[in-house]
């Protein structure tokens, strides 16, 4: 990508700070329409969903904490929060990591995979109406 300079003069702004704001737009519309999707459907919020797929994906349905964290691009704060939510809704079990007891292993449990099936159609429909759908108006970058 080339960039234009900013003028200071006119406030002109570069093609590598519109693409970066048209990149910011859609990720809030996809996320914002995922997590209404997935809630009204099935109860579950897009980080929530994330979780559970990802453990879902492993051959063991489980996975260190911080591995899942760097996977949903969360941080290991905001995952405890989500995995709390889980936790309490049965969806996943945490334990002590047997190999290493500082650390901490999440399970996804039969309900929660089971879930994570029901609300997978729901993911990729949202997925793929918004991925390639022009920007709404109040989202476009101003020109």
């Amino acid at each position: 990508m080339t960039a234009t300079k900013v003028s200071a003069e006119t406030g002109e702004i570069s093609a590598d700070v519109r693409a970066w704001r048209e990149l910011l737009a859609r990720h809030a519309d996809i996320t914002c329409a995922l997590d209404r999707a997935l809630q009204a459907g099935h109860s579950l919020g897009m980080s929530e969903y994330e979780v559970l797929e990802r453990l879902a994906e492993l051959p063991t349905h489980s996975a260190k904490i911080a591995v899942v964290a760097k996977s949903v691009h969360l941080s290991q704060s905001a995952l405890s929060r989500v995995i709390a939510r889980l936790e309490s809704d049965g969806l996943v079990t945490r334990d002590v990591c047997t190999q290493d007891r500082r650390a901490v292993i999440v399970c996804l449990t039969d309900e929660g995979l089971r879930r994570q099936h029901e609300a997978r159609p729901t993911q990729r429909e949202v997925l793929a109406e918004r991925l390639h759908a022009p920007l709404l108006k109040g989202c476009e970058p101003a020109d």
